[in-house]
């Protein structure tokens, strides 16, 4: 019987990273960054590299937020629904260490 993995959470004080089998390299043919995992490979846009590049293991998603809403000169609630709601998608896919 296999055992379920437990989905965790996205919150203010997480701290992402990628994981060893996901790397961000660049795709001098298409001149766009790939995210590679194995088996798949996602064409992101540049705001969600932005969010990925932050994904340091020592970063929480509160001062990536941050960050962000700084770069972009955006609001920091819209900017942290979109941050949160990435991240959350990305660990669902175990794309993301959370």
């Amino acid at each position: 019987m296999m055992a379920l993995r437990e989905r965790a959470l996205v919150s203010l004080q997480s701290v992402p990273s990628l994981p060893k089998h996901v790397r961000i390299q660049y795709d001098a043919v298409r001149q766009a960054f790939a995210v590679l995992s194995p088996e798949k490979i996602f064409w992101p846009n540049e705001i969600s590299l932005d969010i990925l590049r932050r994904c340091d293991g020592q970063s929480t998603v509160d001062h990536i937020i941050a960050d962000l809403a700084s770069d972009y000169e955006a609001d920091r609630k819209e900017v942290a629904a979109d941050v949160i709601a990435f991240l959350q998608e990305w660990s669902d896919k175990l794309l993301v260490r959370l």
